[in-house]
């Protein structure tokens, strides 16, 4: 049986390129309207929070450094009505940038150079998480008396009351609950939900453990759901061998 990730195509996909330097956005557009993206284009911040607004792009790339409102500032005000799939453009080896990013909700993120292959690979990429979700499970999974996760209902409670989950640490829960008592190697984890070409980026999966344990754990620095095997991966705890022998 095949497992090759089904490809997502750009062709008709409206794509919103944020950059102030209009070279850049030039030849972006033009690189991009080859793939048959529609492409829609803004100089500033604030004109990106409009394009955002009336033209509903299918996917933003976003230049960090603007005047004015830079693009961590769009990026918050955008998640704070949108969750249109967002790649953050970045000096190449600036780490803090990056983490800033992926913390205000960006879905991944760019070193400045780039190439056009790499570019449509990475928005390919982000648009399959985006549009290919994990099937739902019907049922609702008590993991102890005080979380459940019901995935039929794409709900997260802890003590009864919903907790919010961005869509990538809910891809990412829901491949770690769905092995339950099994140790997922970081490079399956980062295949299933980031996709193949992510194999080798260990540190956003570092990084989106953090963000869950933070959210789900009551004490994140000694996690009792998410449980890291050095050198491997991470293992849910086996919730259902407990109800079993109860």
């Amino acid at each position: 049986m095949s497992t090759a990730e089904p490809r997502v195509e750009l062709k008709d996909k409206r794509v919103l390129v944020v950059d102030d330097e209009h070279r850049i956005v030039s030849f972006m557009r033009m690189n991009l309207e080859l793939e048959g993206c529609r492409v829609i284009a803004a100089h500033s911040g604030r004109e990106a929070l409009d394009r955002v607004r009336d033209d509903l792009p299918d996917i933003v790339l976003l230049d960090i450094m603007m005047p004015g409102l830079d693009g961590f500032e769009v990026l918050r005000r955008m998640r704070q009505f949108t969750s249109v799939p967002v790649i953050v453009l970045t000096a190449k080896d600036d780490e803090e940038d990056r983490i800033k990013g992926l913390e205000l909700g960006a879905d991944d993120y760019l070193g400045k150079p780039f190439s056009h292959r790499e570019l449509v690979s990475r928005m390919r990429a982000v648009l399959r998480r985006h549009l290919i979700q994990p099937p739902l499970q019907q049922t609702q999974l008590r993991i102890d008396d005080r979380l459940t996760v019901d995935f039929g209902r794409r709900e997260v409670l802890i003590n009864s009351a919903p907790i919010n989950l961005r869509p990538t640490e809910y891809r990412l829960l829901y491949h770690l609950v769905q092995n339950a008592g099994w140790v997922m190697p970081q490079d399956v984890l980062l295949a299933k939900v980031w996709g193949p070409e992510y194999r080798d980026e260990h540190h956003y999966l570092r990084l989106y453990i953090t963000y869950l344990r933070q959210k789900l754990e009551e004490d994140p620095a000694h996690p009792k759901y998410i449980l890291t095997e050095r050198g491997v991966g991470y293992r849910f705890v086996d919730f259902r061998h407990k109800d079993e022998a109860k």
